[in-house]
């Protein structure tokens, strides 16, 4: 296949109890007997966006979708000030996964997810493996500080003016530092002119990293209304300023926990926000996985891109 299939609507959905007053937002769709799989969306604070469905044959899979913490329709929602980020951690989204998996009687399901959903289901696998039967990873990320220092910094030196425009967003004292850091105090200023115009001057950068993707979706990341921009940028800045609380590196470290599960890497050439050494090295550490480097594609995704999901999305559902 080469195109998505047709948009479906879910046959179930609820509000899972995840602790600490947080409820995720779940649905599942497609064939309730077939093969589950479960959809991990990017960002962090990406939720609400329900297109990865069609990714997957209705009539094979049961395709399971969830909104993770302060985002998308879980509650409570990010982009209140007042909510308290402190127990929203990979550590927390890692349970939430399985507690979501018990909540819907599902013994092994197949994970799926790109850039920071590649990251968080690595985490999940390497501490579940047993409960993952497959794995396709888009886009791929692990969250290091190198990572971040590349796509916050690192990037500057091919896009000079929107890197200056992105750092000059901040107060003087702080252009000079931890840019993330600071972003993250922005989006917790009491004032909600500040936190608005933090938002968007971020926005305003990741867009420029993806702005030569002509074949992908250049702009995607200030396109969304403004509650879900918010919680987005908070919920970003609040885990890339705490290098996602994952160990540098342990992702890589233990990949040696995924042997036995099959795997497809796929990943853009011209991905300027998070370059390929990243899939590169994970197909070294992972002999199960397969690497797919798709030429004219960034971070966004290509036809090609998409059409080698859909492939490996469907092998997959033949197993």
């Amino acid at each position: 296949m080469t195109q998505p299939f047709p948009e479906i609507e879910p046959y179930a959905h609820g509000l899972l109890e995840v602790g600490d007053g947080n409820r995720i937002y779940w649905e599942t769709s497609g064939n309730p007997d077939g093969k589950p799989a479960l959809v991990v969306h990017g960002g962090p604070g990406g939720g609400g966006k329900r297109g990865a469905r069609r990714n997957f044959d209705p009539a094979v899979y049961r395709i399971v979708l969830f909104d993770q913490r302060g985002c998308g329709e879980s509650l409570p929602h990010a982009s209140d000030p007042a909510v308290d980020m402190a127990h929203n951690t990979t550590e927390h989204l890692i349970e939430d996964m399985e507690r979501l998996r018990v909540h819907l009687g599902i013994e092994k399901w197949l994970l799926y997810g790109g850039s920071w959903g590649s990251t968080l289901i690595l985490a999940y696998a390497e501490r579940y493996p047993a409960r993952v039967s497959e794995i396709v990873l888009v886009s791929v990320t692990m969250t290091r500080p190198e990572e971040t220092d590349w796509l916050y910094r690192g990037v500057a030196r091919f896009l000079p003016g929107p890197w200056e425009t992105f750092r000059n967003g901040l107060p003087e004292s702080e252009r000079d530092g931890n840019l993330v850091a600071a972003y993250s105090r922005l989006m917790n200023d009491p004032d909600p002119d500040v936190r608005a115009t933090a938002a968007r001057n971020w926005c305003a950068w990741e867009d420029a990293v993806i702005a030569h993707e002509t074949l992908g979706s250049p702009g995607a990341y200030s396109d969304r209304p403004d509650d879900a921009l918010l919680a987005f940028v908070r919920i970003c800045t609040h885990y890339f300023a705490n290098d996602a609380w994952i160990p540098d590196g342990q992702l890589l470290d233990e990949a040696h926990r995924l042997v036995g599960i099959p795997g497809v890497l796929i990943h853009g050439r011209l991905d300027l926000g998070t370059p390929l050494r990243n899939a590169w090295q994970l197909a070294q550490a992972w002999p199960d996985a397969e690497l797919h480097v798709i030429d004219e594609s960034g971070h966004t995704g290509s036809p090609t891109m998409r059409a080698t999901i859909l492939d490996a999305v469907a092998r997959f559902g033949r197993r």
